[in-house]
């Protein structure tokens, strides 16, 4: 995965590096939108771009609508120290992937990337603790059914046994689950989902 993060400000811009590559995420950093652009242009489209709302270049929402049309059809997502809800609404509504504030823990940070950067939407109320605005838009309700089984520590025989399945259907809806969610297993599968606020 290769996620591009823009913002002004290089201490940030380095400490969410930080966090991601920890995660085995890879990052590349852009200071203003045109250098941000520039990157796109030169390597083609990012699996995620996090743009500052505030950052030189950007214009308001004019800003990401421009890195939504370089990224085509990769996700591109806001990252703000205080966007009003409106603003967040309005970004979801011309395409944004989702709306970060800076004050996010690193968990949350990397459930939100991963989880955008699978077609999910991350949406965050003022005042609230982040979490997706819905479940990731790949994920079938039936794996979502799973999912929540991993959470909740049953094993395949009691997920089959509480939604009337096969323990093979089982494990055939697991593998597909961590590949949508790029988990290594059914732990890993686990903690991101409850990272991300989805059970």
């Amino acid at each position: 995965m290769r996620v591009l993060i823009a913002d002004d400000h290089e201490l940030l811009r380095d400490a969410l590096a930080a966090f991601l590559q920890h995660a085995g995420i890879s990052t590349e950093a852009a200071s203003d939108l045109p250098d941000a652009l520039a990157r796109v242009g030169r390597s083609g489209p990012f699996d995620l771009i996090l743009l500052d709302l505030a950052m030189p270049g950007m214009n308001g929402l004019e800003g990401l609508q421009q890195a939504v049309a370089a990224n085509r059809g990769q996700p591109v997502a806001l990252i703000s120290g205080a966007a009003r809800p409106e603003t967040a609404r309005q970004a979801l509504a011309l395409g944004a992937a989702g709306v970060l504030e800076k004050t996010l823990s690193a968990g949350d940070l990397v459930a939100a990337v991963r989880l955008m950067a699978k077609g999910g939407i991350w949406a965050q109320e003022a005042g609230e603790r982040a979490g997706p605005a819905r479940p990731p838009q790949s994920l079938t309700p039936r794996e979502m059914q799973v999912l929540q089984g991993f959470c909740t520590g049953q094993s395949n025989r009691e997920i089959a046994a509480e939604l009337a399945i096969s323990e093979p259907t089982v494990k055939l809806h697991a593998r597909t689950l961590c590949r949508k969610l790029g988990a290594a297993n059914r732990t890993q599968a686990a903690m991101i989902a409850r990272e991300a606020g989805l059970f």
